[in-house]
């Protein structure tokens, strides 16, 4: 098997738990990056020639290798994905009464690379590095054995596309509905599987949402902006909310948010536009609510992005303070890994401060513990959720 030597000092991170070897950690004149096949795999060595672990390449990307094991003879096959598989659904089978939720977090599962959403017997995998793609037949053959899937569709996240250089998939395998029901606690929700986002739903909202029916009072009117399908809504009007309003740029997500609700009794006000826009437009008219729910997508996904996405946090904190009741709840939820919770915090408090209004800090939540966070790799933890009083 290739070697790849690390440089003096480099290999300090990678014994201490975390997985990935960037490019300027290779000792590139002893053994030479550029021409290994993207994919591959190669055994890891300190710079004393000492072994580290096996991992797959990339010489195209600046995290040139992720390792996979820390046994430099072992063999990564099916038997050694399956092994990594029944220990992540170990952990899920235990906390979960229905299989919907993430069956596989990447590196936090020992699966650099590798993500499965499970939809009862329908699972979304993304392959998001070139080495998760070269490594995807044994994986599927454990997968196969682990859960006996029906159907498979197979992705890549945009984020790491351009990254890992490698072509978008969207590959469908055995059989798959155009939407899926999801069951989280009380709501019976659909989602489009094949044209939604992402993996088609958001599970790591579902233990904060589950969290929502505490800050709810029968009669309270709720204002869920990003709505998606209207997942926080639908738990608003399930812990009494009497009013839903929802809010989505996308006309597919409001008419699935309008149906979810019909499905689980709640009414809601489902409506079509930008956040921004639609929540000035209810403040003018006087329109306080007693919840705001604020989840937009990731608008720091990169480093060089943290100023403007948190501009673009600061006016969404503006305009949901100026539509909240005296004494209201605003969830304010960021799922940008660069924009740590104590900046989104700082967001929401000085918004608060310009408005005149004392704030409260009553929680602060991540992901669930079907996306279990690396201890040595913060970069697992990307969810921000911040519980506030006004």
């Amino acid at each position: 098997m290739t070697r790849l030597r690390l440089l003096p000092r480099a290999d300090r991170r990678i014994r201490l738990g975390h997985s990935w070897v960037f490019s300027n950690e290779v000792d590139v004149a002893a053994t030479p990056l550029l021409g290994l096949e993207p994919g591959s795999l190669v055994r890891i060595e300190d710079a004393r020639g000492n072994p580290v672990g096996l991992a797959y390449v990339n010489p195209r990307a600046l995290i040139c290798a992720r390792l996979l094991t820390r046994d430099a003879r072992g063999t990564i096959d099916a038997d050694w994905f399956g092994r990594r598989i029944a220990r992540a659904l170990q952990l899920r089978e235990r906390h979960f009464a229905a299989p919907f939720y993430r069956a596989i977090y990447g590196e936090s599962d020992g699966l650099p690379g590798f993500v499965v959403d499970r939809f009862g017997e329908r699972l979304v995998v993304q392959l998001n590095t070139a080495g998760a793609i070269a490594l995807r037949e044994p994986f599927f053959a454990a997968l196969r054995g682990a859960l006996a899937p029906v159907g498979i569709l197979v992705r890549n996240a945009g984020s790491t596309r351009e990254l890992e250089g490698t072509p978008l998939l969207d590959e469908r395998i055995g059989d798959l509905p155009p939407e899926i029901e999801v069951l989280e606690g009380e709501m019976r929700l659909l989602a489009p599987l094949l044209e939604g986002q992402k993996t088609g739903y958001f599970f790591d909202q579902a233990e904060n949402r589950a969290r929502l029916a505490r800050y709810v009072r029968p009669g309270d009117r709720c204002i869920d902006t990003f709505s998606y399908v209207g997942s926080w809504g639908v738990a608003a009007g399930l812990a009494g909310a009497s009013e839903v309003i929802c809010i989505d740029s996308s006309e597919r997500a409001i008419e699935f948010a309008a149906r979810n609700g019909e499905r689980n009794g709640v009414k809601i006000d489902a409506r079509c536009g930008d956040a921004l826009v639609a929540l000035a437009e209810l403040a003018s008219r006087g329109v306080r609510a007693e919840v705001v729910i604020l989840d937009p997508p990731a608008l720091v996904k990169r480093k060089r992005d943290l100023e403007p996405g948190a501009a673009r946090y600061a006016a969404l904190a503006r305009a949901a303070i100026a539509v909240l009741a005296e004494g209201g709840t605003l969830i304010s939820c960021s799922c940008s890994h660069h924009l740590p919770a104590e900046r989104l915090l700082r967001i929401a408090y000085d918004a608060a401060r310009e408005a005149g209004r004392p704030m409260q800090l009553l929680g602060r939540f991540a992901h669930g513990l079907d996306h279990p966070i690396h201890p040595a790799m913060p970069e697992s933890e990307y969810l921000k959720a911040l519980v506030l009083r006004l």
